[in-house]
């Protein structure tokens, strides 16, 4: 027998950082995928992973699902990748959640999104000691969610037509490093806190002018924390200056991507002026 399975990469909107300290924040999906397949072999475990040289995630997925669910693990996993680990878009959380559905699809076990969510977070905390679950969220539920620490709260986010540039400054960075390095200023996260909530009502209304203005208050903030690079704010300012409605670094920084908040008419400037800052355009769909 032989199953398939997928899940998204991530981008976060708001509240990166914060998250970690039991803050809310919200993150959407982005559409390239991480793509699972599974056969019954009847032989000794093996994973085929052409794109990754790190396979264990999938690994600890496959350990900590057989455990629960008590099914042997004499299967063939392979993987596939629409994108590259380098973008920082939450692939070792992608990769997780998709080995899950697979095996709940392989052995014919019904599970809810929030079990799924839970096998998947342990696995992530497990390998990474750190995180606050937001990408392996986004992957399980898809589309743009409100967020709070350990799944305490996944609310799924009605927001249409969210409209965003992506660019990616040219570094990657670790986000483990950067959270376990990171000393936290409460004032400034609480401040970000604020910003997440009064997101949230500005997302689901699709006041982008007011979404915008928050984008590049919480990139102010990040700044502030020592987590930006000049690179960042460089395509930030860039993309705000040609008419996007706001910009922030997503993610933990240290490189990685920025994003840009921008009406369609806007589009091709906001996109020009981050490649003229030395930025890259990742041209995925966002909130899929």
């Amino acid at each position: 027998m032989k199953v398939k399975a997928s899940a998204s990469g991530k981008l976060m909107l708001f509240g990166e950082h914060a998250v970690v300290y039991d803050y809310p924040c919200i993150v959407t999906t982005v559409s390239p995928q991480v793509y699972i397949e599974i056969s019954n072999t009847g032989k000794e475990f093996e994973v085929d992973a052409p794109q990754s040289k790190d396979t264990s995630f999938v690994e600890e997925a496959v350990k900590l699902f057989c455990q629960k669910y008590k099914v042997d693990n004499k299967i063939l996993i392979k993987t596939y990748s629409d994108f590259s680990s380098k973008f920082g878009l939450g692939s070792s959380s992608a990769v997780t959640v998709a080995t899950i559905i697979a095996l709940c699809k392989l052995y014919k076990i019904n599970i809810s999104k929030k079990e799924v969510f839970d096998l998947g977070y342990k696995v992530i905390r497990t390998i990474q000691k750190v995180g606050s679950g937001f990408d392996v969220a986004s992957a399980t539920y898809g589309g743009t969610i409100y967020f709070l620490t350990g799944g305490k709260v996944i609310e799924p986010l009605p927001v249409k037509d969210l409209s965003l540039v992506i660019g990616y400054s040219g570094t990657k960075a670790s986000t483990t490093r950067i959270v376990k390095d990171l000393k936290p200023d409460f004032k400034i996260i609480d401040k970000i806190g604020k910003i997440v909530e009064e997101a949230k009502i500005a997302l689901v209304n699709s006041d982008w002018k007011i979404a915008g203005e928050l984008m590049n208050q919480n990139h102010q903030l990040l700044k502030s924390m020592g987590v930006s690079t000049q690179k960042l704010d460089n395509m930030c300012d860039a993309a705000v200056s040609s008419g996007a409605y706001g910009a922030k670094l997503s993610g933990a920084g240290g490189g990685d991507c920025m994003i840009a908040l921008v009406s369609e008419n806007k589009i091709k400037e906001v996109k020009s002026a981050i490649i003229s800052a030395g930025g890259e355009i990742l041209n995925f769909k966002t909130n899929i």
